[in-house]
């Protein structure tokens, strides 16, 4: 008998009842009793381990993007991008690499509705030949602060009220009236595109600068773009609520039951790229996370296209168990020095062994699909099969190896130890020439969530002559219009 032929897979299931040991069960509607009225006994074992799983069923969720759908496809490489970086995914046009991607929001629970005006999440792993690479980012390409020292903040501030568990924004107003770089990332969030029709009509963006580093050892800042080849749709408020209130899985299903018909949703991705040796030459530092690059100085150059052709076969197995980090980068990407990637680069793995344990890397969909070794084992929930009698290296009785050296960012760092904000702040202008590129009536559109949201009777008048300030130092009229319907006068 083959002692692996039967592990853990449905491929395997039996024909009748079993206990987890694989011991048969001839009866599943009745537990073991004194009698035919009870009490029930504690020996009724299939009982006991049948209670303890249900009880056991759900993970704790994550403290961020909790709520997600997931679907598979694959990458192509559509342009020769070589000149960019040795990425052997990105070898040549014609190169496909197998995805899986999660759509999600960010601050609600689990079961919350998918029409909440929320930053979504869009993350995508792409299992190549040398190890996973994750890019785990958002539909809006900024983020409200630029230092991981506040990401725990960020997140408290826009999280229900802990005393009340009521979602508050003079929270958010008091929190992030510290950090006037926020605003330009709020032109998003209360813009129209603050709540996307669904997940298949929303862009991505990684967000942080990574390196890219070709063959020769050449750096490049790189940023990511996903653009739907779809178009971009949005909800107005009023959609939103209608929607909300029928269907509060609406965005999930509609990514469900578009792949099952076969109308199978497709990105083009994008980067753009800059040479460090530039990075002086713009009025904003180009690794701050509250900041976009102008794609008329940095335009985008086309890569490849993502492709959702195959719905998941398990919702737990791959979306709640799904685990995507930013520090899975492969031979030819890297990391710069941005304050909030560098963050996440511990965040992201420490929060996974917390949820799912130290072993979240063994299960099906995060595990590798090209083959890999090191001697990492061992703590709950280990199911890897290892018969090696040495656990260590080197060893003269294990032939494994080094890998083949590649190249990395071998940038000189210089400075002193020291806590403090980055020199180019520059908070203002470019959330300034986002509320100009609006149409009038998106304007409009945009001005009446600010007053909606500003209108809270627990955001002091402190702070919304602050908030009226700062907008009206992006854009006159943005803050004149603000603080007009708000019967105030902006002072600064």
């Amino acid at each position: 008998m083959d002692p692996y032929k039967f592990r853990p897979s449905s491929a395997h299931n039996s024909p009748f009842m079993t206990t987890n040991a694989g011991g048969p069960v001839y009866n599943n509607d009745s537990t073991l009793t004194v009698g035919p009225r009870g009490p029930i006994l504690l020996e009724d074992y299939h009982f006991v381990e049948k209670i303890a799983n249900f009880t056991r069923e759900r993970i704790p969720e994550r403290v961020v993007h909790a709520r997600g759908a997931s679907a598979k496809g694959f990458f192509e490489v559509t342009h020769d991008v070589t000149h960019l970086t040795c990425a052997d995914f990105l070898r040549a046009p014609g190169v496909q690499t197998p995805v899986i991607v999660r759509f999600s929001t960010v601050i609600h629970e689990r079961g919350s509705p998918e029409t909440i005006r929320d930053p979504r999440g869009f993350a995508v792993k792409f299992y190549t030949r040398e190890g996973n690479f994750d890019i785990v980012g958002n539909n809006f390409p900024i983020f409200f602060i630029r230092d991981a020292m506040k990401f725990p903040d960020v997140i408290h501030a826009f999280k229900p009220n802990p005393k009340s568990h009521i979602q508050e924004y003079w929270r958010v107003f008091d929190f992030l009236s510290h950090h006037p770089e926020s605003l330009e990332t709020f032109a998003f969030l209360f813009d129209d595109v603050g709540i996307p029709i669904n997940y298949r009509h929303m862009e991505g963006f990684g967000v942080h600068a990574f390196t890219l580093i070709n063959k020769a050892g050449k750096v490049v800042y790189v940023k990511f773009h996903w653009k739907p080849t779809q178009g971009v749709k949005c909800l107005m408020d009023e959609e939103a609520i209608r929607v909300g209130g029928t269907n509060h899985s609406h965005a999930t299903q509609d990514l469900y039951e578009s792949i099952a018909a076969g109308n199978y949703p497709e990105w083009k991705l994008y980067v753009q790229t800059m040479d460090p040796a530039d990075e002086d030459k713009f009025d904003f530092d180009p690794l701050d996370t509250t900041k976009i690059w102008p794609e008329d100085l940095l335009p985008l150059q086309p890569v490849g296209r993502l492709v959702l052709n195959k719905n998941i076969d398990n919702f737990f197995n791959e979306n709640e168990m799904l685990a995507f980090n930013p520090a899975h980068v492969v031979p030819g990407i890297y990391y710069s020095d941005d304050k909030m990637l560098q963050g996440r680069l511990f965040a992201y793995s420490d929060t996974h062994r917390h949820r799912l344990g130290p072993n979240y890397l063994q299960l099906p969909v995060n595990a590798p699909k090209c083959a890999h070794h090191n001697n990492h084992y061992d703590g709950a929930m280990n199911f890897m099969h290892r018969d090696e009698e040495v656990d260590y290296f080197p060893s003269r009785y294990d032939p494994v190896r080094h890998a083949e050296r590649f190249p990395i960012n071998s940038a000189i760092l210089t400075g002193r130890r020291e806590r403090c904000v980055i020199p180019k702040e520059n908070h203002f202008k470019q959330a300034g020439e986002r509320f100009r590129s609006f149409a009038p009536d998106r304007q409009e559109r945009f001005i009446r969530r600010w007053v909606h949201y500003l209108s809270d009777p627990k955001v002091t008048y402190e702070i919304r002559n602050l908030w009226v300030s700062w907008c009206t130092q992006a854009d006159r009229n943005w803050g004149q219009k603000l603080g007009s319907y708000l019967n105030m006068r902006p002072s600064y």
